[in-house]
């Protein structure tokens, strides 16, 4: 999904420049932001390595406005669904992706919510909760409580958001090595390459009951596979000799955006794009945090030590992973 911003640097050569004008007041009023320094304040890890780079990147599932028609429109709330701290270290050539469950039993410290109104610290909330109480920016904190590390940045996309972007991509290539049963109203899909539209790539991200062992931990390893599928996908596609397309690429991308206020414009995404164009999807290495059942209640789970410990460390550090950190005991 990062790679979404490389596109949008290309916006300003869309023919005259009245046309491009408009192309960047109108990509550029569909983003949404958060200033996560007036949000958290000055109480944040420091930054170790000055060009490493940390961005949280947040899928949500707001069930309002147009995300309703896409999946349970009777719920309310929305919290984030998917999230993934990714890692680019000095030198920007490589990157690392860590998911953090939704489930996971978290300490949230206390927060300011969108209206200014503190949201006081708990202790064994779920950590997709945090987003629904308290709002993106809290989750930041969360992050950064939980592993020490600064985030430089967040980007978040939502339902509808993420299946125009697919569908706006012409479809995304996904290979499954086991058939996936379609169960609790999810996507049926033999084993095999497939190319999913949009609506088919949000029900395979969201998938939980039909495939593997039905857990949330399963489902991350589909939203990791998806997403490497997808990056490569944009890798691929030649935008810049297609104007048509790169506008409805960029359109879709900066439509379904919150990010930080740092980024919130069309030249802070260009400028951050091009500094990460060295990163290759290929080389893109995806971890689960490490997990454990929790004793109290097996259907939660919490933060593994010490392997949690030893991999915040070396994140932060711009050190190589230890394998022993990637062990979680809950596996899924």
């Amino acid at each position: 999904m990062l790679k979404i911003v490389l596109l949008v640097a290309a916006v300003l050569i869309l023919g005259t420049a009245g046309a491009g004008w408009w192309a960047y007041s109108h990509l550029n009023g569909n983003i949404d932001s958060v200033d996560l320094d007036r949000a958290i304040g000055d109480n944040r890890p420091p930054k170790v390595v000055e060009n490493a780079q940390n961005v949280l990147v947040l899928g949500s599932d707001s069930r309002a406005g147009a995300n309703a028609d896409l999946d349970h429109g009777d719920v309310s709330g929305a919290r984030s669904d998917t999230a993934m701290l990714v890692h680019i270290p000095e030198g920007r050539s490589k990157a690392t992706a860590v998911s953090i469950p939704r489930d996971t039993l978290i300490s949230r410290p206390e927060c300011k919510n969108a209206d200014g109104a503190t949201v006081p610290p708990a202790n064994r909330v779920m950590f997709n909760s945090v987003y629904s109480v308290a709002g993106p920016a809290c989750v930041v904190k969360t992050v950064e409580q939980l592993s020490g590390i600064r985030v430089d940045h967040f980007v978040e996309v939502d339902f509808a958001g993420f299946k125009e972007l697919v569908d706006a991509l012409g479809g995304v290539t996904v290979t499954l090595d086991k058939p996936m049963s379609g169960a609790k109203g999810g996507l049926k899909l033999d084993a095999g390459t497939h190319r999913l539209n949009g609506t088919d790539s949000l029900k395979f991200v969201r998938t939980r009951y039909g495939y593997g062992d039905g857990s949330d931990l399963g489902r991350i390893g589909l939203q990791q596979k998806f997403m490497l599928a997808m990056l490569a996908e944009l890798k691929n596609q030649d935008a810049l000799g297609n104007p048509a397309r790169l506008y409805k690429l960029a359109d879709a991308g900066t439509k379904s955006l919150t990010t930080d206020s740092q980024l919130a414009s069309l030249t802070s995404l260009a400028d951050f794009a091009q500094s990460m164009k060295g990163v290759d999807p290929a080389t893109m290495e995806t971890i689960m945090l490490p997990v454990a059942y929790d004793k109290v209640d097996p259907n939660r789970v919490i933060v593994a030590q010490p392997q949690a410990t030893q991999l915040w460390d070396a994140l932060r550090a711009d050190q190589k992973i230890p394998a022993a950190a990637k062990d979680s005991p809950a596996k899924g």
